[in-house]
């Protein structure tokens, strides 16, 4: 960063005040402007102080912090990080919170919090120097109420293929995004989504309301249909395995890799060992780098590969690394990634020449 990040921290417990400022200013790219007790006196600071992301609780007094985070965002759109609690509740209300515009989330934990929220210092510091260079978009003053899509009238031709998407920051909304553009006649998907257990059940149930396929959380062991979506739990590795006549999800408490559990990576490369040619892979907004090398091993077993091009990229971070390391065969816009999926499916190209030429990349 060229310079300090200024934040404003915005919570109704002089305790989440007080560890917030402490957790951020310990980053010397950060600086603490000021913190706010609720929604009344934090709109006040942030019209004088016009901070660069705001930290805000999801529950407070006088004015709940979706309803001022709507505010914000037809307002004053900026950065805005919620604070959750580790609850369905907790998980409902930051999922609308997303979808109204916040950047990203923290899930502090209910019980030993001071200790617990050290633990995930260099998280929050790391998503709010992230926020900062978002782009983040006026919202409407009324938002229109989410229907299930008309049936595409584009039929999936290959019954063979199966779909693996990974995404992190801003993949609520991308993930969204895509499968409302695909058919309900579609080919398996399986995805990895960088969220806390009971936010993942939430996204998955919010997500199986809004589209016309299928949406679950993985179970270990579900037999792998066409027509059906299996999201990773928060808490576990999502494989795909090989079954008798066909494939099945497998969960695993495995160790974090790429600093995530679930870890794109994880799903990736279990795609690349046993789908190869038949098997799409997808990587969308993101931080960090996972998903990269498990997307690099899918081109060269000979999958198709796409990712999320910088303009539609809420966090061009994992989508970067990708491109960089030769994984991506194309890259698109986030409206065009659904339908770069569908022809992907049509594809009936031989894919034996180009995994011999994406062996050879780096």
């Amino acid at each position: 960063m060229t310079k300090r990040v200024r934040v404003l921290v915005v919570d109704d417990s002089a305790m989440m005040r007080q560890l917030l400022s402490g957790l951020l200013s310990a980053d010397p790219e950060i600086e603490v402007v000021d913190t706010a007790a609720d929604p009344i006196i934090a709109r006040e600071k942030i019209k004088a102080l016009n901070p660069d992301v705001v930290t805000l609780d999801v529950e407070m007094p006088h004015m709940d912090g979706v309803t001022f985070l709507r505010k914000i965002m037809t307002l004053r759109p900026m950065p805005v990080i919620m604070i959750s609690t580790l609850t369905q509740a907790g998980a409902e209300i930051t999922l609308e919170a997303l979808e109204i515009g916040a950047v990203d989330f923290i899930a502090k934990p209910s019980t030993n919090i001071a200790h617990a929220m050290e633990e995930i210092g260099a998280e929050l510091q790391a998503k709010v120097k992230a926020a900062a260079l978002t782009r983040v978009r006026a919202q409407p003053s009324i938002a229109p109420a989410p229907t299930r899509p008309a049936p595409r009238p584009r039929a999936v031709k290959s019954k063979e293929k199966i779909v693996f998407i990974g995404a992190s920051t801003g993949g609520v909304e991308a993930i969204k995004t895509v499968l409302l553009g695909l058919p309900g006649e579609c080919p398996p998907v399986l995805i990895t989504q960088h969220m806390p257990p009971r936010f993942t059940t939430a996204f998955a149930e919010r997500l199986d309301r809004e589209c016309q396929m299928r949406i679950t959380e993985a179970n270990d062991n579900d037999v792998v249909e066409p027509n059906h979506v299996y999201i990773a739990p928060g808490s576990h590795h999502l494989e795909i395995v090989r079954a008798t006549g066909g494939y099945r999800c497998h969960l695993h408490e495995g160790p974090r890799v790429s600093g995530h559990r679930p870890s794109v990576d994880v799903l990736f490369r279990s795609a690349a060992r046993l789908i190869g040619p038949q098997a799409i892979g997808v990587i969308l907004t993101g931080m960090g780098r996972d998903g990269a090398e498990g997307l690099l091993e899918m081109r060269k077993a000979g999958a198709r590969t796409i990712g999320q091009d910088e303009a539609t990229a809420l966090i061009y971070g994992m989508p970067r690394v990708a491109a960089e390391n030769g994984s991506v065969m194309r890259q698109v816009p986030l409206t065009r990634v659904a339908d770069a999926i569908l022809e992907a499916c049509e594809d009936t190209t031989d894919r034996a020449s180009e995994a011999a030429r994406a062996a050879s990349v780096r």
